[in-house]
């Protein structure tokens, strides 16, 4: 019913006998005119709208009689079951396609450190057998590099 944060305007299906207090509002659906998934999903659906029912300061409040308020289109009840089936494929299927990404995000993080492996050992593409391999390279450009005269630095005097 209230908080500045995500809290105000939530809602959640009590699978337990529970008490409430000023802090929440329990929502009682008659069967006989809607399905309670079907209304769940509803004020889920318009949870930013719930949340500018709030009044107040610092900590904007919704009350009981804002909530009895807030209209829900009802559907008949096949109607309602029909949607609540339809969202309900539609969440499995998001929930699939996370579960894919996060897959694909853990692959690249370990793909990262193999490929920069197979880039120092030349084995990314084709090696053309005519070009000297890298290790020879490196041999002889540490044996130049140790007999090459030691360079001194000239120091230039600016006037």
């Amino acid at each position: 019913m209230y908080g500045e944060g995500k809290t105000r305007g939530q809602v959640t299906e009590l699978s337990i006998p529970a008490t409430i207090n000023q802090a929440c509002a329990a929502v009682r659906v008659d069967e006989s005119l809607a399905r309670a998934a079907y209304v769940k999903l509803a004020l889920q659906a318009n949870y930013f709208e719930m949340r500018e029912l709030a009044e107040g300061g610092n900590q904007p409040n919704l009350n009981l009689g804002k909530i009895k308020e807030f209209g829900l289109q009802l559907p008949g009840l096949d109607e309602q079951a029909e949607i609540v089936r339809r969202v309900e494929t539609l969440f499995a299927f998001a929930d699939r396609l996370e579960a894919r990404l996060a897959q694909a995000r853990s692959a690249v993080d370990r793909l990262s450190p193999s490929l920069l492996a197979k880039a120092f050992r030349g084995e990314l593409v084709p090696q053309d057998p005519a070009e000297e391999p890298a290790a020879e390279l490196l041999t002889r450009l540490a044996a130049q590099r140790d007999t090459a005269p030691a360079r001194q630095r000239s120091r230039s005097v600016r006037a």
